[in-house]
């Protein structure tokens, strides 16, 4: 349960967003999130500042990424937050969880009733990094 930052992973960083709730690490394809200990986060307070950032970074709507939560803290969702997402007109090519607790994985579940897609779920950063950069975007792009 170790940050992006102390994984080789981080010399692949394109762009990095710090917030006072946690960080967001954007690489080619897929990006991973690392929200705060015991943060409860929202669309409002959160999901949009980093969707409208890293929308603006990649120059879309989010359709050819995969989004990685990685799940090294405890802490809650509002997961009506994804409806607003959707309503956005945002997208996602995948969604993945790293989580490492039973919590982590109930989140999902609750989370997965408002996601239009399925989700992910890995108790390992590398096989999720592997599923986003392999079987998501490899097998888009033939």
């Amino acid at each position: 349960m170790i940050s992006v930052k102390h994984t080789p992973l981080y010399e692949q960083v394109l762009k990095e967003f710090n917030y006072e709730f946690g960080d967001v690490f954007v690489f080619k394809g897929y990006l991973i999130s690392e929200i705060s200990e015991g943060i409860n986060f929202t669309w409002e307070d959160h999901g949009k500042r980093i969707v409208e950032d890293v929308s603006k970074f990649i120059g879309g709507n989010g359709a050819d990424i995969v989004y990685l939560s990685h799940r090294i803290h405890s802490y809650s969702v509002k997961p009506n937050g994804w409806v607003k997402f959707f309503k956005g007109n945002y997208a996602l090519k995948g969604y993945g969880v790293v989580g490492y607790s039973s919590k982590s994985f109930l989140n999902t579940l609750i989370e997965s009733l408002f996601f239009t897609q399925k989700i992910r779920r890995f108790n390992d950063l590398d096989a999720a990094v592997q599923w986003a950069t392999h079987d998501i975007l490899t097998n888009a792009d033939s």
